[in-house]
């Protein structure tokens, strides 16, 4: 999902809302989201997050208060968020913007669902792993 697929919505409106840590926006088929600044930071896009292949995701804890410093575009068809934590690779499409958007439960769900599995609190500080040839932030 690096691009924007033809013909898919583009968003319209794109607000900030500090405050309440989320990003709204609304798209070109009428569809509005409001999603977390956690939730964006626990799914970037970015390799340091979703590592180079299946099965090389690592799980990010302790984001629930993180906030998004910096919203920069990425030409037409994505943005570049820079988050409190210092995490700014993640490059978000308009496509992945709206399926963080659309699949918001789904997501949660599956979140709470691998921090069970690890064994790991949500709101604990991130473990660096050894051997992760990605630089971390």
């Amino acid at each position: 999902m690096a691009g924007l697929t033809t013909g898919s919505p583009t968003p319209q409106d794109i607000t900030v809302h500090g405050q309440s840590r989320v990003l709204e926006i609304t798209f070109s088929d009428g569809a509005n989201f409001r999603i977390p600044f956690e939730l964006m930071r626990v799914y970037s896009p970015s390799a340091e997050v979703q590592g180079h292949g299946p099965g090389q995701e690592t799980l990010q804890t302790g984001k629930r208060d993180v906030e998004l410093e910096a919203l920069e575009p990425i030409g037409n068809y994505a943005v570049q968020p820079r988050f409190s934590d210092g995490h700014d690779t993640g490059i978000f499409s308009w496509d992945y913007l709206y399926f963080l958007g659309s699949q918001q439960e789904r997501l949660w769900s599956d979140y709470a669902d691998r921090l069970k599995a690890e064994n790991v609190d949500r709101d604990a500080p991130m473990v660096a792993k050894s051997g992760n040839a990605c630089a971390s932030h």
